[in-house]
């Protein structure tokens, strides 16, 4: 097996137990690299719990039969700061807690863009920072259309200006994977589209199950979105994952498993499906 078919993720009979209480209930999930996937459920379904999953931050229960119940990149142990390299996270709760500061104090978008490389929360000090890597975070911030934002604090920035410097800092370390937790909340209507845009740019078209991932016909990163806005789900993701109370209800190609049926049965309610130009909304009947 190469090393671009390793899968980013595999999850066998993985059951994560918090306050006493199954949050994820014997999830069974491979992720390969190319797969743009996009793990939707409502408030409540275990959505976090799986990307801490992916980035070490919780642990299952013990196997009973000994098969590692988690597995990233190939692996079952990881250093997370290694980990983390690997994975270009952006969630609305690092926002909050980049823009409520920390003991460095208010965070600029060129240290917050720098902290990608030492996985830190915006904080420089315990590391070594070089030359390269403050290339590095310009070209980051660049290419984000965000380089104008270097110099100014990311509690005095717009939500979107901000979003687009933590999607800098998810990429300057040029990870495999680019993972979205909610990425648009508090964005208005116009600032998540120009968001989600972006995004679609850096990850370029799903290679599954048209061939295997290569390097040379892999314009970008593997998407993993997690969300409960069916809004933010970009065309260019073809596999949905679909979550409820813990468990995988369906998953599969997006034309299967998005349906109105579907997404009424998981969110508990009338829902409508429509489609626009590549983007899918909802209403309620």
């Amino acid at each position: 097996m190469t090393h671009d078919d390793v899968p980013i993720l595999e999850l066998v009979d993985a059951t994560v137990v918090k306050n006493d209480r199954r949050v994820l209930d014997g999830l069974t999930l491979t992720i390969r690299a190319g797969e743009h996937t996009a793990i939707l459920g409502p408030n409540g379904a275990g959505k976090s719990i799986l990307l801490n999953l992916l980035a070490h931050l919780d642990r299952p229960l013990p196997a009973a039969d000994g098969v590692p119940p988690v597995r990233v990149f190939g692996s079952e142990r990881w250093n997370v700061f290694d980990l983390r390299a690997r994975l270009g996270i952006v969630s609305a709760d690092l926002h909050h807690r980049f823009v409520a500061g920390n003991s460095e104090g208010r965070i600029t978008g060129e240290v917050a863009v720098l902290s990608g490389f030492l996985s830190s929360q915006g904080i420089l000090r315990y590391g070594v920072v070089t030359e390269t890597m403050r290339q590095r975070a310009v070209d980051a911030l660049h290419r984000m259309g965000a380089a104008h934002l270097a110099g100014r604090r990311l509690n005095e920035m717009s939500s979107g200006e901000a979003r687009r410097v933590l999607l800098a800092r998810a990429l300057v370390t040029d990870p495999e994977a680019l993972v979205l937790d909610e990425p648009t909340t508090g964005l208005d209507l116009v600032a998540r589209r120009q968001f989600m845009e972006t995004v679609r740019g850096l990850v370029g078209p799903s290679t599954i199950p048209a061939h295997p991932r290569r390097a040379e016909d892999a314009p970008g990163k593997t998407l993993i979105l997690i969300t409960h806005h069916v809004e933010e789900i970009v065309p260019e993701v073809q596999r949905i994952v679909l979550l409820s109370r813990g468990r995988i209800v369906a998953s599969g190609p997006k034309a299967e498993v998005l349906t109105s049926a579907r997404l009424s049965e998981v969110f508990g309610g009338p829902v409508v499906l429509e489609q626009t130009e590549g983007y899918y909304g909802v209403r309620i009947s």
